[in-house]
This record gives C-alpha cells, structure tokens and sequence, in this order.
C-alpha cells in the first residue's frame, strides 16, 4: 500500500488523498486519519475526503444491480458475489425499517463494514431509487467527515476555524 501511495503522492497530497479516500472498505475514514499524520490542514483533508468518497456512490447506485448479476454468473466472482449480498442483507432490516433515515444512520456510523460504498450497495440491493438513496449517502458521508475530522484532528484542533 505504501508504494502505492507513494506513487499518488508525488501527484500531491490532496490527490493522493482523493485516491485514498475512493478506495472500498478505507474510504474517509481512513482518508482523514491519513490527512491529519501528514499534518494537512482539517478543511483542506476533510473537503477532499468527502468529495473522494462520494465520487463512485452514483455509479454504485446506476450500475450496481448489473455488476452484481454479472458477478454471480461468473466462475471466479460468483462466490464472493453472494457472500457479499448476504453480508449486506443481514444489515437491511434495519436500513428497511427507518428507509432514507436508516441509510444516513447505516453511511454516518465511522465502523468497518459502514460506509458510502456499503450505502449505496444496500441501496441497490433493497431498490431504493437514486432521489432517496443518494441525499442520505450524501448526508451519512459529510456526518462521517466530521466525526472522523473531530476524531483525527482533535475537539479543539477541529475548533479552530473560529
């Protein structure tokens, strides 16, 4: 991984933090942490994270139901397709019983397993359509930034705008 970013950073730290930020499972809420060790400014890393992180939820919501057929029919992916629809499912009730909300809740909550890339996942799988789906990923994922913000860079650090 650190060759990786080593690549990306010698295009910038805020691109390498964008890149980061995109990546499943890290997503902001490692972006952020990342941003803060290397002493970047909160505003700049938070900005930067959110945006990164909600560049692919769209695409997710637009094309996931196909990715995910087309994964179930392959030999290679066909399994880890079905794992992950199971995995995702077992959080639905939830998500289902509070809808919208239960999406801003399931995308805000900084846990492994939680995040924009598994909002708009669930999102796909339970059909909620864009208009609904996307203003509580939207929401979840700046929600998400500031705990994270607050977390990496401290109460009074984050404090310091005023």
């Amino acid at each position: 991984m650190q060759g990786i970013f080593d690549f990306f950073s010698g295009l910038g730290n805020e691109f390498a933090l964008f890149i980061v930020s995109m990546i499943p499972i890290i997503e902001l809420r490692g972006a952020i942490p990342l941003g803060a060790s290397m002493e970047m400014d909160w505003r700049v890393v938070y900005a930067v994270s959110v945006l990164g992180n909600l560049l692919p939820v769209p695409f997710i919501i637009l094309f996931g139901r196909r990715v995910l057929n087309w994964l179930k029919n392959t030999r290679l992916f066909s399994r880890f397709a079905h794992w992950g629809e199971a995995h995702l499912m077992k959080k639905a009730d939830k998500v289902m019983r509070y809808s919208a909300v239960g999406l801003f809740l399931f995308v805000m909550v900084p846990v492994p397993g939680t995040g924009a890339w598994s909002g708009a996942a669930l999102a796909v799988l339970l059909d909620m359509r864009m208009r609904y789906a996307l203003p509580s990923i939207v929401g979840g994922v700046l929600a998400a930034g500031a705990i994270m913000t607050i977390g990496s860079y401290g109460l009074f650090g984050a404090m310091q705008l005023f």
